[in-house]
């Protein structure tokens, strides 16, 4: 008896290569990202070395962990089984407004109800929602950047990736 094997007709899409570039991506942009933002919160004057190493790492993760599921509930609503070489820009989208909302949110409930962390003075505030401006931004900057590199929109030179 042999046994059967199911071979796809075509190659179909690169999904998995881009999750793992997408994750290789946002990895490295939230990194930085929280490197540099971190001199904005309280914790950089008030904070030893090792709480503030801790942030940074534990932010870079809970960020990788919020990018993952707004990409995968933007999958499961508006992806579809061509994914990424169809419906790349509603997926995008729906990951940014979910990303954008919940960093309101969090950045709300835990500066405002539990007084988690604290802004200094320095922090640009946008006004009305009263969120940071560069929480903001990463949530948009640094998922866009990481989707397109990873949906192979826009080329990064000299950086090969399968």
């Amino acid at each position: 008896m042999t046994a059967l094997a199911i071979a796809p007709s075509h190659p179909g899409p690169d999904w998995l290569g881009a999750m793992r570039r997408y994750f290789l991506f946002s990895l490295i942009g939230h990194f930085l990202w929280e490197l540099a933002h971190i001199q904005l919160y309280t914790i950089w004057t008030e904070g030893s070395t090792e709480e503030i190493a801790f942030a940074i790492l534990h932010c870079t993760g809970g960020d990788l962990m919020i990018t993952f599921s707004t990409l995968l509930l933007s999958l499961f609503f508006f992806g579809d089984g061509e994914w990424p070489g169809r419906r790349a820009g509603p997926v995008l989208l729906a990951a940014l407004v979910m990303g954008v909302g919940y960093t309101i949110f969090s950045e709300w409930l835990n500066i405002i109800v539990r007084e988690a962390w604290a802004y200094r003075d320095i922090m640009p505030v946008i006004p009305i929602i009263d969120a940071g401006l560069t929480p903001f931004l990463q949530w948009v900057v640094i998922p866009t950047v990481a989707y397109l590199g990873a949906t192979r929109r826009i080329p990064f030179r000299g950086l090969r990736y399968a």
